[in-house]
């Protein structure tokens, strides 16, 4: 008789089942987040992305107890909560750093020096893509896309933009997220840890003063475009696709 894989000591990669639960008295706090996300919507399962960033939360990634926790207070496999936790990029799998540091490497922001400032992001830190510093403050990653391509090269920490950044600006920025001293977005909401954004991502209000009000909206940049549409009066140079200095107004 052959002995099996397992028999013979070969891994096969396969997760340990059932997964940990939480310990008690986090199990009582997340259920009864949990209840709340819930009753938002018509449909249980439909609040299994805020319950992920939920876990977020708690463990700064999605475990397999959290996934536990998921289907267990939904009513799903483990396999379906899998299936959604590994598609969004968001939702981390393996414990990750305080602040999550993303740097577009998608087109615009590539040719404007996206590329560069990852390169030397890893060199500067140590770390390689979803890499964590030592200190489990800062993990690198590049992100294809930040939806802010007129801001480029544009940095998100715990997706708050940084925008039209350097090699320089962004190490600066980085020094200044391992020393534990105070950043500002360009736009956006004062910056917070993973855990506590993935708390607001779940759907819980921001209680920190004046955050809620420092959200803001849509930055200078983003909104040429509708000025020129509006008729409005130029306020800053544009470049003519042919090389020619104009104004917005085409003047």
């Amino acid at each position: 008789m052959t002995a099996s894989p397992q028999n013979r000591g070969v891994p096969l990669g396969m997760p340990q089942l059932p997964a940990p639960d939480f310990p008690a008295e986090v199990r009582a706090r997340l259920e009864a987040d949990a209840k709340e996300v819930v009753a938002r919507y018509p449909d249980s399962r439909s609040a299994l992305l805020p319950l992920l960033h939920l876990c977020q939360a708690q463990e700064g990634y999605v475990s397999k107890t959290g996934i536990r926790f998921c289907a267990e207070v939904l009513g799903l496999t483990t396999a379906e909560v899998t299936a959604v936790a590994t598609f969004y990029t968001m939702y981390r799998r393996r414990p990750s750093g305080d602040y999550q540091v993303g740097v577009c490497t998608n087109t615009l922001c590539a040719v404007m020096g996206g590329d560069a400032i990852f390169e030397e992001l890893k060199e500067h830190l140590g770390v390689g893509n979803n890499e964590t510093t030592p200190d489990g403050k800062v993990t690198l990653e590049h992100i294809e896309c930040n939806a802010a391509c007129d801001y480029a090269p544009v940095v998100m920490v715990n997706w708050e933009f940084f925008d039209n950044q350097t090699p320089d600006s962004a190490k600066a920025l980085v020094d200044d997220l391992l020393a534990g001293r105070e950043v500002s977005p360009t736009r956006g909401a004062p910056l917070c840890t993973y855990k506590e954004t993935a708390r607001i991502l779940a759907g819980f209000p921001d209680e920190r003063a004046g955050a809620v009000e420092a959200t803001g909206g849509a930055g200078p940049a983003s909104l040429i475009g509708l000025r020129i549409a509006r008729g409005e009066p130029p306020h800053t140079p544009i470049v003519h696709p042919r090389g020619e200095s104009t104004t917005e107004g085409g003047e």
